[in-house]
């Protein structure tokens, strides 16, 4: 049985795209459904924007999503093989070269323009005689190679797994590049030899490069390439429907690893721009996608990139994710935010753990902790909003902090359950509500009326810091 073989095929121009993102993923689960391998090609031919820099990032934002892949490959590495089949079809007829300068070119183009016709290339060099060539080389003019297309352009039809068929009556672009004057290939005939010479069977990726598809089968039966299978994936919009840009906030996977953001809530967010399980299934395992990951189950629609779905999806993740992953992803937001410094010790390790389990089902994204408000519960400095102040002067206040700092300095260590029967006792000890016991309480121990449970923030703390804080706060009302 044939093995599946897919590839994700990025240029270094930029950083990765959370819509590269997505067509690598899909590529990814299609390998592991069906034990293929995944290939992963750095399309970097583009000599003037293609940079290392980028390179790399796309590497480390695949792994950090957990796309890992079977076989790397640079395009510049290959440049040789690129000449050599150019070489190949201008030898059998099937291309030429082209010796036409950019100004003649770019002047020719504005021509067709202003009399009505399309601008394209008009077969110039397409019939030049040997001396002519020879005349030009001599003038000094480099030279690109053009593909010959036929005289007659058969209609091409594309027979994409994901679409349907879809047919290209005509070619507009005229006879096109494939080898530019330094030497470098057109994106479409390095694709296409890559994609044969690297035995891709399926080649799935976003639905802007239907056109080329259509010239990539050209190619082919020039080179009388067996064609692979073709699948061509819906655009991402953003949320005014437009396509998915800078203008929409974050759109590179290397954003949104600095936001803040889980790989897994990414991961399963892009896994449903353009799929679902039909089972209305949401939240989903790597495994569980795996399984259930098919070709009939994807959407062929424009999917809108949901950053409000993002953050739920964060958000559900960071209630479940281990607790001491969960200290190492937040320390870095930590210590921007100035609440810890350099790297805590054991004890401030599990004191770190209970303090964000406690805070976590309020967290969507881990850059909130930078400016946290409930952190400052435990991290201070301490303030008093004007609620906790106006609690503090309730008429029993004073008493029942006296009470509860008096049954704090009795104990060692405290739990949820130890603090609620502290606060029942001094509630019937001086004959008031649990309101008038726990309000004080927590205005005293955090300084706000509202926040985090706080039977498992005093037990955060201890007996000693809270009853510190009690007693500052009873000197407040001196």
């Amino acid at each position: 049985m044939k093995t599946e073989r897919v590839r994700f095929a990025p240029s270094p121009t930029g950083w990765l795209h959370v819509g590269g993102a997505r067509t690598a993923l899909f590529n990814w689960l299609y390998a592991k459904k069906h034990d293929g391998k995944l290939i992963l090609r750095i399309e970097d031919t583009d000599r003037e924007r293609s940079q290392e820099e980028y390179t790399e990032g796309i590497k480390e934002d695949l792994k950090w999503l957990g796309l890992d892949w079977d076989e790397y490959y640079k395009q510049s590495d290959r440049l040789e093989i690129y000449e050599r089949y150019a070489r190949r079809l201008v030898h059998e007829g099937k291309a030429y070269h082209c010796f036409c300068t950019e100004e003649e070119l770019e002047e020719r183009r504005q021509k067709a323009i202003d009399e009505g016709r399309p601008p394209i290339y008009d077969g110039k060099c397409r019939n030049l005689s040997e001396e002519q060539k020879q005349e030009y080389r001599e003038e000094g003019r480099d030279s690109t190679i053009r593909f010959k297309l036929p005289e007659q352009q058969p209609s091409v039809t594309v027979k994409d797994r994901i679409k349907g068929e879809v047919e290209f009556e005509s070619l507009t672009t005229g006879d096109f590049v494939i080898l530019k004057s330094d030497g470098t290939p057109s994106y479409n005939f390095a694709c296409v030899l890559d994609d044969h010479l690297m035995e891709i069977s399926f080649v799935m990726r976003a639905e802007d490069h239907l056109t080329n598809t259509a010239k990539q089968m050209l190619l082919y039966d020039a080179l009388d390439f067996e064609q692979p299978e073709f699948g061509h994936l819906s655009m991402l919009l953003g949320p005014d429907k437009s396509k998915l840009s800078k203008r929409s906030g974050a759109t590179s996977v290397k954003e949104f690893r600095e936001g803040g953001y889980l790989p897994e809530a990414l991961f399963n967010h892009l896994a449903q721009l353009g799929w679902s399980s039909k089972d209305q299934q949401e939240i989903f395992t790597v495994e569980e996608l795996t399984e259930k990951f098919t070709l009939d189950h994807i959407i062929d629609s424009p999917q809108v990139f949901d950053r409000e779905k993002l953050d739920w999806f964060n958000g559900q993740y960071l209630k479940e994710v281990e607790l001491d992953r969960l200290v190492d992803l937040a320390l870095p937001y930590l210590q921007k935010g100035n609440y810890l410094e350099g790297e805590p010790d054991e004890e401030e390790r599990e004191e770190l753990k209970s303090v964000l389990n406690l805070i976590r089902p309020s967290l969507e994204k881990l850059t909130q902790l930078e400016d946290y408000e409930d952190l400052r519960i435990f991290y201070g400095p301490l303030e008093f909003n004007s609620e906790a102040e106006e609690v503090l002067t309730w008429e029993d206040t004073s008493e029942v902090l006296e009470g509860l700092k008096d049954k704090l300095s009795e104990r060692e260590e405290l739990s949820p359950e130890d603090v609620s029967g502290l606060v029942k006792e001094v509630k019937e000890d001086l004959d008031v509500g649990y309101k008038e016991v726990y309000k004080p309480l927590r205005a005293a121990v955090t300084g706000m009326t509202s926040g985090p449970e706080i039977k498992e923030v005093i037990s955060i703390l201890g007996p000693d810091v809270t009853g510190e804080r009690i007693e500052a706060a009873l000197k407040k009302l001196e």
